[in-house]
């Protein structure tokens, strides 16, 4: 499975990412996907999700959100938030990496995609990625046909760039996996967005993963659930085959 490490210009600079293409492409339909990292930054977690989708048939494309903070890290995903210091480094990058930034910075990321053949183009994001595959699916909603979330955080917030207010700009297909109980998306945020989403009439499932907490998905992370991952996948695997083919 070919790989390869590159940057991407953007309108403030430079984004490092790590492009997955599989050994062969399906045909008719060249499909791609832009996965939406964690706060845990680049690394072999990360890495381990863009070969599945490669090896699944996907043009996979994983940018790094933080390239405005580089160089930073690296960050343990077990322990990061367990320390003083790397926890406020963290939440710093954070903070400061906004929504706006990566929904602006997506246009890159579809126009690096669409160079790689991709005509149909998918987003997946985990925790604080969540919500921006939404917002991007919102944005650009031409371009993005399938959008993903698994455990993000904040999907119908008070905040003005919450997801759920910019639904009635999706034409694409939505999946939201939400861990059993997670503060960041709790039981009201999820009636929400689903009414937002229902209202307007776009096709969408949300999930709750019983038992699941948040980060049970990503590989790394020391709540992760194996079953629940293989659960993910499968639907995740079934958006992406109905949406971009």
């Amino acid at each position: 499975m070919p790989f390869s490490e590159m940057k991407i210009k953007t309108a403030d600079g430079e984004a490092d990412a790590w492009l997955f293409t599989p050994d062969s492409r399906p045909e008719p339909v060249e499909a791609g996907v832009i996965v939406y990292m964690d706060a845990f930054g680049l690394r072999p977690a990360m890495s381990e999700i863009g070969e599945i989708l490669a090896n699944a048939g996907y043009v996979t494309l994983i940018p790094d959100l933080f390239y405005r903070n580089a160089p930073y890290g690296p960050f343990d995903a077990k322990t990061a938030f367990k320390n003083k210091d790397t926890a406020k480094e963290l939440r710093g990058i954070m903070s400061s990496t906004t929504q706006a930034m990566t929904i602006s910075d997506t246009a890159a990321f579809l126009d690096t995609l669409e160079g790689e053949g991709a005509k149909s183009i998918g987003t997946v994001g985990y925790c604080m990625g969540g919500p921006r595959a939404l917002n991007a699916a919102a944005r650009y909603p031409d371009r993005i046909a399938a959008a993903a979330s698994f455990h993000g955080g904040n999907l119908a917030s008070d905040a003005e760039d919450s997801p759920h207010k910019a639904a009635n700009k999706i034409k694409g297909r939505v999946y939201v996996g939400s861990a059993g109980v997670d503060k960041s998306f709790p039981p009201e945020q999820s009636a929400k967005l689903a009414q937002a989403l229902r209202e307007a009439e776009v096709d969408h499932i949300i999930e709750n993963y019983v038992g699941m907490q948040h980060g049970w998905a990503v590989s790394d992370h020391d709540i992760y659930d194996a079953e629940g991952a293989k659960r993910a996948w499968k639907r995740l695997f079934t958006l992406f085959e109905e949406a971009l083919h």
